[in-house]
């Protein structure tokens, strides 16, 4: 099995993972993915014992209650010293203060805890994400992804700020609770003991059944968020093809879906509610009945069976407090699960351990070294064939071919978002797989044939990928793609905000600030994939122009369909079927009929026709 054929196995595993493939991944069934969220509270050490410190105070405070209450019925009210029942009361008053006091700062400190932890687990997870290769996102819908990053955090953040901390104070209040009992009557206690199986039995089991039904809900809103994301990036061609009551019926099915899973959820949590509470005060019930048997025989005094009973009080309501919490617990416990497969999902293409620097100054010199490539889903199809050639610094060379013959490819494997099955791709003599990644890729500056332009501003378009570039810079790098005018005209001029993927400009208006977004880089080799392909013919001159201009220096690759824009280029790679079938000047491979001057004749034909 070759490397790649291992990595596209890995891939797909994850991928499974994600799906929520249950004959691929075996489903955890315990709380296990929580507690590998510890990682993240640890950091704040300080914070996690103020709030361990509080919480077991709060709970100290409570559990002292009976004690003052069986001694103001024992003592204060039998007339030997009615002074003390004020005492007793003013202690009240104060333990009630500490009680307040303690449950405030176990509030600010577990909610701080929550929110800083969900904080930290969005930032990894997006950071992650931004590691991940070309392949994962092929597979995996956006809409998933995007699901898991807010939804399922949010998850997380509720059960880390609210849930957790009241399992953990209604545990404590259960133990402290139980040791009291203990002490007040050992023979009532032991009661209490017999019946917590039959209690604690039906909330174990329910629990598991809540975990795997919240683990479906969050998979089925999943696929319904997925479907919207891609519906609405895609809004302009759903609406012509009056595509807008398919799929609203699709997203109705979808979200329906998610409701039912949602509501079967819900129906378990209230049934495991419902049984917890009746067997829960029920066994409180028939252990007061027997205490008050003994008060009335004189072997327990009125005080301590109501000090047993306000403990078995703080039990019972402690352990319904859990029935309650355990529900949303387990429904975070599997978004924690769902996070965990995300960030389990290992990069396919990262910086070696050891990478080789490349040369200081750049040279801008490419090699590819009898380079054969399939992608990972598409074993069976080669992308390139035993591919050869080399790139001078500051030459220009076209790469022209029939569609899908892999001219795309030879950029994909230049910028390393893959690697090669055999041979070498080489940026200034360096073989790009023993490279630092962010330092190879700073090397390019690209233009792709779809310019992806984000919400920001035009400026921040512009220098995307750069820090404190100054305006007067970014403004040159527009003028010389010949974008100035037309953002002066914009409402806000570089302030202009674009909207999303900058639906505000037209095709060839984002065209242009993607090639001055290239421009601001000045990086030394620039690659240019249909950089031309959305201007019209005046502003393609215009911009060719341009281009004629800043290569100046550069080596610079172009991908080129229309092959009146490569006339000019110092050499042509014309690439057919994944294999390098010509190269040469324009007007060398118009003399020599082979590919290149079939493609020229039917294209310049059609072009004269028109």
């Amino acid at each position: 099995m070759t490397a790649q054929d291992q990595e596209a196995g890995q891939t797909a595993s994850d991928i499974a993972a994600i799906a929520g493939d249950e004959e691929t991944v075996k489903k955890s069934r315990s709380l296990r993915p929580l507690l590998a969220l510890k990682r993240y509270v640890l950091r704040y050490k300080g914070i996690l014992l103020a709030a361990g410190v509080a919480l077991l105070l709060s709970a100290a405070a409570t559990l002292v209650l009976p004690i003052a209450v069986r001694r103001m019925i024992d003592i204060g009210f039998s007339g030997a010293d009615p002074v003390l029942i004020d005492e007793y009361f003013i202690t009240l008053v104060g333990v009630g203060l500490v009680l307040a006091i303690s449950s405030a700062a176990r509030f600010y400190y577990v909610n701080w805890l929550g929110e800083r932890v969900v904080t930290d687990i969005r930032a990894d997870v997006f950071s992650h994400l931004l590691s991940l290769s070309p392949q994962f996102y092929e597979l995996t819908h956006s809409g998933e992804v995007l699901s898991r990053l807010t939804g399922d955090t949010t998850q997380v953040k509720s059960a880390m700020s609210t849930s957790v901390s009241l399992a953990l104070r209604n545990i404590v209040m259960l133990l402290g609770a139980l040791v009291m009992m203990f002490v007040t009557s050992p023979k009532l206690s032991l009661l209490v003991l017999v019946a917590i199986p039959i209690i604690v039995l039906p909330l174990v089991a329910f629990g598991r059944s809540v975990r795997k039904l919240s683990r479906e809900a969050q998979d089925r809103l999943g696929q319904a968020s997925a479907y919207a994301n891609e519906s609405l990036g895609q809004v302009r061609v759903l609406q012509a093809f009056v595509h807008e009551d398919a799929a609203r019926e699709r997203f109705d099915r979808d979200v329906q879906s998610a409701f039912d899973a949602s509501l079967a959820r819900n129906r378990s949590r209230a049934v495991l509610t419902a049984v917890a509470i009746f067997l829960v005060f029920a066994s409180v019930v028939a252990i007061l009945w027997y205490g008050a048997q003994d008060v009335m025989t004189g072997q327990m005094s009125g005080g301590q069976l109501g000090q047993f009973v306000l403990y078995a009080v703080l039990a019972a309501a402690s352990l319904g407090q859990l029935s309650e919490v355990w529900g949303e617990v387990a429904q975070a416990s599997g978004a924690a699960e769902r996070l965990g497969e995300l960030l389990e999902v290992e990069p396919v293409i990262v910086s070696p351990a050891d990478p080789i620097p490349l040369p200081t100054p750049p040279k801008g010199e490419i090699g590819f070294d009898d380079v054969s490539f399939a992608y990972p889903l598409r074993r069976d199809a080669p992308a390139l064939h035993d591919i050869s050639f080399a790139i001078k610094p500051g030459e220009r060379v076209a790469i022209v071919g029939p569609s899908g013959a892999g001219k795309t490819t030879i950029f994909s494997l230049l910028l390393r978002f893959y690697d090669v099955d055999s041979g070498a791709v080489r940026v200034d003599g360096v073989d790009v797989a023993r490279a630092d990644l962010a330092d190879l890729r700073s090397r390019f500056a690209l233009v792709p044939q779809e310019p992806a332009l984000f919400s920001d501003s035009v400026a921040e378009n512009i220098a995307y990928g750069l820090e404190n570039v100054p305006q007067g810079e970014i403004e040159a790098a527009a003028k010389a793609a010949f974008a100035h005018d037309f953002i002066v005209a914009l409402p806000e001029g570089y302030d202009t905000k674009l909207g999303e993927n900058g639906l505000r400009l037209s095709a060839g208006q984002r065209q242009r600030i993607a090639i001055a977004r290239a421009l601001l880089r000045k990086a030394p080799i620039l690659l240019l994939d249909e950089a031309t392909s959305a201007l019209d013919s005046e502003s393609e001159i215009l911009v060719q122009r341009a281009f004629d201009k800043v290569m100046e220096g550069r080596t610079t690759l172009v991908i080129a369909h229309r092959l009146s824009t490569v006339v000019q280029a110092d050499r042509i790679l014309v690439i057919e079927d994944g294999r390098l079938v010509e190269q040469g000047t324009h007007q060398s491979l118009i003399s020599a009929g082979g590919t290149y001057a079939r493609l020229a004749e039917l294209q310049f034909a059609t072009d004269a026709a028109e």
